[in-house]
């Protein structure tokens, strides 16, 4: 009775138990390879029209090379196997693999790329073309601009909901944030914000859309169910005139804690305690910090610094920089693949 009833034990092993250990398996190993990355680190440098390469586990630069006229705006493609480099003054979309750095393609005619966003569905990019003033959207799998639609001049910042059902816009020279529709790809409002707005961070509920009014030394923080601004955040590090705050890149942690917001040519960042709006700390890096990015585990704060042509690297807990890495010349954009 026992090695029958063993048996049966056995059995039932296999039938229920083998399926859901073999899915856990499976389950962990997309999760590593989802976590796994090249552990390179990229940088636009606008004015050498260089890509400079990092290696993320040292810091040293592994790799320089020549991309396009003015690259500014960088993001990842869906799967992270490829990155799209916005080319200013060439008009097009360069497109390079990771891990060999290989130039897969060069997207023609898109006027005076600035920065873009990426859809959910991993198809359509939304572009900011500086010149014409215009927002438009390439189909990525067509490679053609299929929409644009005509906003405030000079727009810069671009930011996708998680929900891929809204894109807004930041036009430098008009002082708004354009709200757009995806699907009719169509402008549904204007906000006027504080005097050139540059960039933008949601909030992990998508509740508040912080952007930063470079020329008016602060951060609007705009309600995005009645697209009215709602606060704002003055900086102002010691030793510093109010004109010489003049804040771009701004990032917002996970748990929607604490905001990051580079000064320009006030040569800090400062740390902001988001559920108060208050300034905790500046932290000192080189000289104009404009792009930002954090490491997954967002221990690491990468600052590219456009008038000392280095990127200072923070340590985010201490809140002070660890080392800076000299890159190309005024560097713009960073991507970090971890």
């Amino acid at each position: 009775m026992r090695k029958k009833e063993k048996e049966m034990s056995r059995a039932f092993f296999r039938r229920r138990l083998m399926p859901l250990a073999l899915m856990l398996i499976v389950c962990l190993m997309v999760a590593a390879a989802e976590a796994a990355g090249t552990g390179k680190i990229f940088v636009s440098n606008e004015k050498s029209s260089t890509i400079t390469v990092l290696d993320a586990a040292t810091n040293a630069v592994i790799e320089s090379f020549e991309t396009c006229r003015r690259p500014r705006g960088m993001h990842f493609s869906h799967d992270r196997t490829r990155f799209y480099v916005g080319c200013a003054d060439d008009s097009q979309i360069a497109i390079y693999d990771v891990a060999t750095l290989a130039l897969i393609g060069r997207i023609r005619g898109v006027e005076e790329p600035e920065t873009f966003d990426l859809h959910p569905n991993g198809r359509w990019l939304y572009i900011s073309n500086e010149e014409d003033a215009a927002a438009s959207l390439l189909d990525l799998t067509t490679r053609r601009v299929i929409a644009q639609v005509e906003i405030g001049e000079e727009p810069e910042g671009v930011q996708v909901t998680r929900d891929g059902s809204t894109v807004y816009v930041a036009s430098e020279a008009a002082n708004l944030v354009h709200v757009i529709d995806t699907e009719p790809f169509a402008v549904r409002a204007d906000i006027l914000v504080n005097t050139r707005p540059r960039r933008f961070a949601l909030t992990p509920d998508e509740s508040e859309l912080w952007v930063s009014a470079e020329l008016a030394g602060m951060v609007d923080i705009i309600d995005t169910k009645t697209n009215t601004v709602i606060g704002n955040i003055e900086f102002l590090p010691r030793g510093f005139r109010r004109n010489e705050v003049t804040p771009v890149d701004l990032l917002i942690t996970r748990d929607g804690r604490t905001a990051f917001v580079a000064l320009g040519r006030a040569n800090h960042v400062a740390v902001v305690d988001v559920k108060s709006r208050r300034v905790e700390d500046y932290i000192l890096v080189g000289k104009r910090p404009w792009g930002l990015a954090l490491t997954r585990d967002e221990r690491l704060l990468y600052v590219a610094n456009g008038l000392s042509d280095d990127l200072s690297i923070i340590d985010v807990k201490a809140r002070r920089v660890l080392k800076s890495v000299p890159v190309g010349l005024v560097p713009y954009g960073i991507l970090i693949d971890d």
